[in-house]
């Protein structure tokens, strides 16, 4: 099966989606794990090893929390056949946190995506599916995410919902 140049892994929390992207990755020789989380508390330090843990050492990984396009080249200068981001939605709050305006960030994301010529994975969550949050922060984190979400899945060559650990493709 020929893989997706750029691939949408969304669905809930522990819906597999991370999982399943290590599952894309398989076959490579040359995987690239684009990070952009960070260890800001012990809960976080123990998930982020947790996910270390099920990469095998033929994995790469590049730690990035606002320019994923410059990640994302770098992996490809560096001889990676195939990129998985894990997840955009750390990366939207980093960038919510960071920056008054993120549309730059998407943007040129956007642009590596569609110029790349090895398959890109990247996750997400599907924060709108539930209650509206509270706090005007919580509701522009949701919009900005679905936003980020709907630029990505309309140049994504596949879009896959995960649910309870079953992939359910869209596109």
């Amino acid at each position: 099966m020929k893989s997706a140049k750029i691939s949408l892994l969304t669905g809930g929390v522990r819906s597999g989606k991370s999982a399943y992207a290590l599952q894309l990755a398989q076959s490579a020789t040359a995987p690239f794990y684009i990070a952009t989380g960070w260890a800001d508390d012990e809960e976080m330090s123990d998930r982020i090893e947790k996910h270390k843990e099920e990469r095998d050492t033929s994995w790469t990984t590049i730690e990035e929390r606002y320019d994923l396009g410059a990640a994302i080249n770098t992996a490809t200068v560096r001889g990676a056949d195939i990129i998985i981001v894990d997840c955009l939605t750390m990366w939207a709050c980093n960038l919510m946190y960071q920056f008054q305006d993120n549309s730059g960030h998407v943007d040129d994301l956007i642009e590596v995506l569609c110029k790349t010529t090895i398959p890109v994975v990247l996750v997400t969550n599907e924060v709108g599916l539930g209650i509206v949050p509270n706090s005007s922060d919580g509701r522009i984190f949701r919009d900005a995410l679905g936003f980020i979400n709907q630029k990505i899945a309309r140049i994504a060559d596949k879009v896959i919902f995960m649910v309870a650990g079953i992939p359910m493709v869209l596109k």
